[in-house]
């Protein structure tokens, strides 16, 4: 090997690519950039512009809304639950909750707490930790003999106060009402 024959490995170097080097080339002209106006330039961007029509995204009413800070539950079903059991990767016997669940591998991390839903069938008495359940899952478990305990949310003195005044204005609100302003049955 001599110094003046050194190089990289084939492929770790790519080269330039040379553009507005004449039509023999294939990136002559335009350089790649297709036609003239505002698509061959830079910093513009066309997205809903519809050359002064009102656009489309403005045209359709709104509706809906995306709740703020939206709590993401793990869900599970009684049926999933059960077939766990069977298989012996859940102990019916012992208390279920979420870190149970995780350590059975049903369910892969806590996120806001979990959520059982009636889907499926269950036979063995478990008895449950949840932050929500539906009915029809708490009817399934109850009907196995087993038993639900729902997580009850925590109210700061300060939210039930604030609760209770904004119950306290509606009521003022609704008695204010005048006579005429009743909805017709």
């Amino acid at each position: 090997m001599r110094l003046n024959e050194i190089k990289d490995k084939h492929g770790s170097r790519k080269d330039r690519v040379r553009v507005g080097r004449g039509i023999g080339s294939g990136l002559g002209k335009t350089g790649g950039r297709g036609g003239k106006g505002q698509t061959a330039r830079t910093g513009v961007a066309i997205g809903g512009f519809e050359g002064g029509q009102m656009p489309l995204h403005r045209r359709l009413p709104k509706r809906g809304f995306n709740k703020w800070r939206r709590k993401d539950f793990n869900e599970i079903n009684v049926g999933t639950l059960q077939q766990a059991i069977d298989e012996k990767r859940l102990d019916a016997s012992k208390p279920v909750n979420l870190e149970a669940l995780i350590e059975a591998g049903l369910l892969r991390r806590s996120k806001d707490g979990l959520r059982l839903l009636g889907s499926g069938e269950l036979t063995a008495k478990v008895s449950l930790t949840v932050d929500h359940v539906s009915g029809t899952a708490r009817a399934a478990v109850e009907k196995a003999g087993g038993s639900v305990t729902v997580i009850e949310k925590k109210v700061l003195p300060a939210d039930e106060a604030k609760r209770k005044k904004t119950q306290a204005k509606k009521a003022a609100g609704a008695s204010k009402k005048p006579a005429g302003a009743a909805s017709e049955e």
